[in-house]
């Protein structure tokens, strides 16, 4: 389930974070390696909260015990709210907080591990404790739980906001660090980056050391530059479960599952690996692209996590590859677990599924998605083909994927006799990520008659900057706020992303709130408010 980003967040703690991140720090970092962390769109630096009194709380932990945060004075407290059946950052979360104790040494005795559910639907001691168990956690930390009326209690006293959106639950990724007489020293927000979870864990490592008597050491030598992905259009050699190795990249089309023996929470895991194995036959008889399934070694909770698991599936006629570093994952744009994505030969990707929210797909489903998806593929993805574009279009297309200067209204009235397309987006976005690669597709086959501009909302703009680098589009993108997009939509957005249409008069003549899911409900209408209006 997604949790929150920062660029949603409306309480009054994560307001702080906004306005003092910049000056936030690591100790024990060097002056070269916090750079290099203030550079990382990745990992969070942390946010200083001044110390004042963490709000106390008293609610039940995975063993049905009750526990007060007050009870922990004296002990260095990271405190992080946890959707009990997330399948996205919160796993990220708390793999972080664990290996942040470890690498502390002795000195982890000191620290205490909490966690606060924040799925309003899943409430029960026995959904933390499946979180806990499944999550190798137990006696690592005590995973907390109550009445909603209690569990709202908390949420509203430590600024996390919480929802439930189009089924899913969106909740403020937040992990406060706490010190020994109760105050609240750092807030960190988790990205969804699973190359970066070692990253986060030493940062807070440094951060509860400092807080700790004599500074322990910390035993981890991490670099905080950025780690890239491994993105499809690049060979990678992983190792295959059982021995071996698999080979991924470009050269053929490819049908990959990412996914973690944790997924078991939320689905029949070993049920729909077994039924793999049709598609997997099909692919093997040469019908369909070759299936690889990829599990998410880099926040597996033990080594023996997955065999355990594949013990209980049986034989599978598609190989099973680790992604140890999440290298893979980030550069396969993996939003969630499962996820499915189909590759083309040239390292495009064509299509994704996000099993955890809508369903694992029946074999013939599948097939038949992956089939249309293959037809689908243009000609062409290159910009090449808006070579030969007007003058003031041409502009747009030198500054793809740049993130500029100045204000999106004056660019617009720039573009006065050309219709335009304007996405409102941001890096932390989900469906923002999801939907990129339609409006790039889009921008390329049309860009020589519309206007396609982005418009960053909320966003960090090293966040912002980082991502366009890995989702190329033929248009520049300029930083907005609320108040920033009021001129030209005075009733204001209902949520990111949201696309608005512009008419060559320079009038908004359309408003779609939510992601484009399909190619051709973007084109129709492009059709409709910019080529026809």
């Amino acid at each position: 389930m997604p949790a929150r980003s920062p660029g949603k967040a409306a309480a009054a703690i994560l307001c702080v974070l906004v306005t003092v991140l910049a000056v936030a720090g690591c100790g024990g970092a060097t002056k070269s390696e916090t750079r290099l962390l203030a550079d990382n769109p990745n990992v969070d630096e942390g946010g200083p909260l001044g110390g004042r009194p963490a709000p106390n709380f008293t609610l039940t932990d995975e063993a049905g015990h009750k526990i007060s945060l007050r009870a922990y004075r004296g002990k260095v407290v990271v405190l992080s709210f946890n959707d009990s059946q997330c399948t996205t950052i919160c796993p990220l979360t708390t793999q972080a907080m664990l290996d942040a104790k470890r690498s502390l040494g002795r000195a982890g005795r000191d620290v205490q591990l909490l966690g606060v559910d924040a799925n309003p639907k899943a409430i029960a001691v026995h959904d933390v404790l499946s979180y806990t168990e499944l999550h190798g956690m137990l006696g690592q930390w005590h995973f907390l739980t109550g009445s909603l009326r209690q569990l709202k209690s908390v949420w509203k006293k430590y600024g996390i906001g919480v929802e439930i959106e189009r089924g899913q639950i969106d909740h403020t990724a937040a992990t406060f660090v706490i010190d020994r007489q109760g105050g609240l020293q750092k807030l960190y927000l988790t990205t969804q980056s699973y190359s970066a979870v070692s990253q986060l864990g030493q940062v807070l490592a440094y951060e509860v050391s400092s807080l700790l008597p004599g500074r322990p050491k910390v035993i981890t030598h991490l670099s905080y530059a950025t780690v890239r992905g491994i993105t499809p259009v690049r060979p990678a050699t992983l190792p295959r479960q059982g021995g071996g190795s698999v080979s991924l990249g470009p050269g053929r089309p490819r049908l990959l599952v990412f996914f973690a023996s944790w997924d078991s929470e939320v689905m029949d895991l070993r049920g729909d690996l077994r039924a793999l194995n049709r598609y997997g036959a099909a692919a093997n008889g040469g019908r369909l692209p070759g299936l690889t399934a990829v599990d998410e070694a880099s926040v597996e909770p033990s080594v023996s996590a997955l065999p355990r698991l594949l013990s209980k599936v049986g034989p599978l006629s598609y190989p099973v590859a680790l992604d140890r570093a999440g290298r893979v994952a980030d550069g396969y744009e993996v939003q969630d677990e499962p996820w499915f994505v189909l590759v083309s030969g040239t390292g495009k990707i064509l299509w994704y599924r996000d099993a955890s929210t809508s369903g694992w797909p029946s074999t013939a489903a599948l097939e038949t998605q992956i089939k249309a998806a293959l037809a689908k593929v243009p000609a062409s993805s290159s910009t090449a083909q808006l070579s030969g574009s007007p003058a003031q279009l041409a502009a747009l297309h030198e500054q793809g994927s740049q993130l500029v200067g100045g204000r999106l209204v004056n660019r617009l009235r720039s573009l006065h006799g050309y219709p335009a397309v304007v996405n409102i987006w941001g890096s932390w976005c989900i469906p923002c990520q999801r939907e990129f690669g339609v409006l790039a597709s889009a921008a390329n086959r049309y860009g020589k008659q519309v206007a396609f501009l982005g418009a960053d909302y909320n966003d960090q703009p090293g966040n912002a900057r980082s991502f366009l680098r890995t989702h190329h589009v033929s248009y520049p993108s300029y930083t907005v706020t609320p108040g920033g997009l009021s001129s030209l939509l005075p009733g204001g957005i209902q949520g990111t992303p949201t696309t608005f249409f512009v008419s060559r008069q320079g009038k908004v003549v359309h408003v779609h709130t939510g992601p484009y899911e399909t190619q051709g409900t973007l084109d129709q209408d492009i059709q409709t408010y910019a080529l026809k209006g």
